[in-house]
């Protein structure tokens, strides 16, 4: 494990924790912010912690947050670009599909991915180049796989609203795009679409995904990777597939379609 990827694990549980002790089974205050997404005082606090103990142990790399800063910097060779608290409105109801997600780009591109679902207990990490892992154990899908009856596709709350879907799987709306992302490194998901991530619910769990072998594309022209110096991600979206082959990339195209 390199230094980064363990600094990265360490600072999602310590982010967690702080966030356990915020979370309520019967729910918590939240507020709206512009684009009309919940916020607690919880993402916040985690967002201030995590944001802090990266800039004193990398002084040199970039920080892009959810909450405090959503401008990607210039001149910064690694950045680390962290959502605090992905899944903020299960968070808030009480329901236990909630996590921090961490990731290290460099050049522009994911190279170090932690990922704590703390009411799961689920760890993933990824390194480029070196695999992802679930709770320690390596992830791999098998593309020669059979399908079964079980799998699920994995979408968000915005998918039926924005697109035509006929894809002939289980639909799940877990709440959580990095977690969903995450399913399908697992290989519990056939399919996982998100109709609006952000560059912060993309960057740890498309890592994982790709290290465990996962397709996972832009449906459209945009795309999340490398980011834009100096530009604005708190209004920006990313329409993201994800699938176990290409084959199943394919049919997500081919049976998901803007309304």
């Amino acid at each position: 494990m390199t230094d980064e990827l363990e600094f990265a694990e360490e600072l999602a549980r310590s982010a967690s924790q702080l966030l356990l002790g915020c979370f309520s089974h019967s729910g918590s205050p939240t507020s709206t912010k512009k684009d009309r997404s919940v916020v607690t005082e919880a993402d916040l606090e985690a967002d201030r912690l995590i944001r802090t103990a990266i800039l004193e142990k990398y002084p040199g790399d970039g920080v892009v947050t959810e909450e405090l800063e959503t401008i990607y910097p210039a001149g910064r060779r690694a950045v680390w670009v962290v959502d605090p608290l992905d899944g903020t409105t299960n968070f808030s109801l009480g329901l236990p599909i909630w996590g921090v997600s961490i990731a290290r780009l460099v050049d522009g591109w994911p190279e170090t991915a932690a990922l704590y679902f703390p009411p799961l207990n689920e760890v993933y990490l990824a390194q480029k180049g070196q695999g992802a892992y679930f709770n320690g154990e390596r992830l791999h899908i098998n593309p020669a796989q059979k399908i079964n009856t079980t799998t699920f596709f994995a979408c968000c709350s915005r998918t039926h609203q924005r697109y035509d879907v006929q894809i002939p799987y289980k639909p799940r709306i877990l709440g959580s795009a990095a977690f969903n992302l995450c399913c399908v490194a697992r290989g519990m998901a056939v399919l996982s679409f998100e109709a609006v991530p952000k560059l912060w619910d993309l960057s740890a769990a498309w890592l994982v995904a790709r290290e465990a072998g996962a397709v996972i594309e832009s449906l459209d022209d945009s795309q999340p990777f490398p980011p834009v110096p100096g530009l604005d991600y708190a209004g920006m979206s990313f329409p993201t597939l994800a699938a176990p082959t290409q084959e199943y990339i394919l049919k997500g195209r081919k049976n998901i379609k803007p309304r």
